[in-house]
């Protein structure tokens, strides 16, 4: 795999080293890996969510992070203040971009299909444009395609949006 979405989380990481190791094997083999932020309207900058890009900290050295990472938050259709998803957890520092993941109609088992809302169904929209672009652009590494991601996103760096969870507390999107 080049590209793998992780739709999961939680707020404690009992085998922390176990899934560094994993993200560093990752990172070795040029995988870009695409997080769901988490659906509990927190900033995660102040607030655990794991796995993360963050290594634990070796005695020795200072804690550092994966460059093969990508933390992705869930816009909400509904667009002007409305944009970010009422769940969804944001970070200046910890989550990169954020994805539809409002109302996104998906396949569900006996073939049929269904709407859901989290940031679990952003994250793949982000590993499915990542994979896209590696499958175009076969020469591309992960970090390459993370760059991309990140520059071609669409910043509305003056918009006011609600903070997640709130109903009257706007934040500047360059804030987040």
């Amino acid at each position: 795999a080049k590209v793998i979405n992780m739709s999961f989380g939680k707020g404690f990481s009992p085998e922390k080293t176990a899934v560094d190791d994993a993200v560093k094997y990752a990172q070795k083999h040029d995988v870009l890996l695409v997080h769901a932020a988490g659906n509990d309207a927190k900033d995660t900058d102040t607030n655990f969510n794991f796995p993360t890009n963050k290594y634990a900290k070796h005695k020795l050295f200072g804690a550092k992070e994966s460059k093969n990472w990508l933390e992705i938050g869930a816009l909400s259709w509904k667009g002007g203040e409305n944009s970010l998803a009422t769940f969804s957890n944001y970070g200046k520092h910890k989550v990169d971009v954020f994805a539809p993941g409002v109302d996104i109609y998906s396949t569900i088992p006996d073939n049929g299909y269904a709407s859901f809302s989290g940031t679990s169904m952003a994250s793949p929209v982000t590993a499915g444009l990542a994979a896209l672009l590696r499958s175009y652009f076969p020469g591309l590494n992960a970090q390459q395609v993370k760059e991309i991601i990140l520059k071609t996103a669409t910043n509305d760096k003056d918009k006011e949006v609600l903070l997640p969870g709130s109903t009257d507390k706007k934040i500047n999107v360059r804030g987040l």
